[in-house]
């Protein structure tokens, strides 16, 4: 499986989750964000989510996510570590 990485300018909580070992891979809204955790879950990976807030003067349009947020909407920032504990590694993985 081929991951691609997001680039961006890391905040100060973003900074320290990377220097804690953990991959940022998506940011998105359910139902998608519940599937897509349980699947990295269900692949052996611990998952770290955090609520996505747009900073402003980012890089890139935030249009979807405004118009989500007006409707209720709350997205989440995915990120992926390996285990730590070797009782959650598959063999056949």
């Amino acid at each position: 499986m081929r991951v691609i990485s997001i680039k961006s300018a890391p905040g100060e909580r973003e900074a320290q989750l990377l220097q804690e070992g953990w991959v940022k891979q998506s940011t998105l809204g359910e139902p998608r964000l519940a599937e897509v955790v349980e699947n990295y879950k269900s692949l052996g990976y611990e998952v770290h989510v955090e609520e996505f807030r747009d900073q402003g003067g980012g890089e890139g349009c935030t249009t979807c996510f405004d118009a989500g947020k007006e409707m209720g909407q709350v997205y989440g920032t995915v990120y992926i570590r390996g285990r730590r504990d070797s009782a959650g590694q598959d063999e056949l993985f």
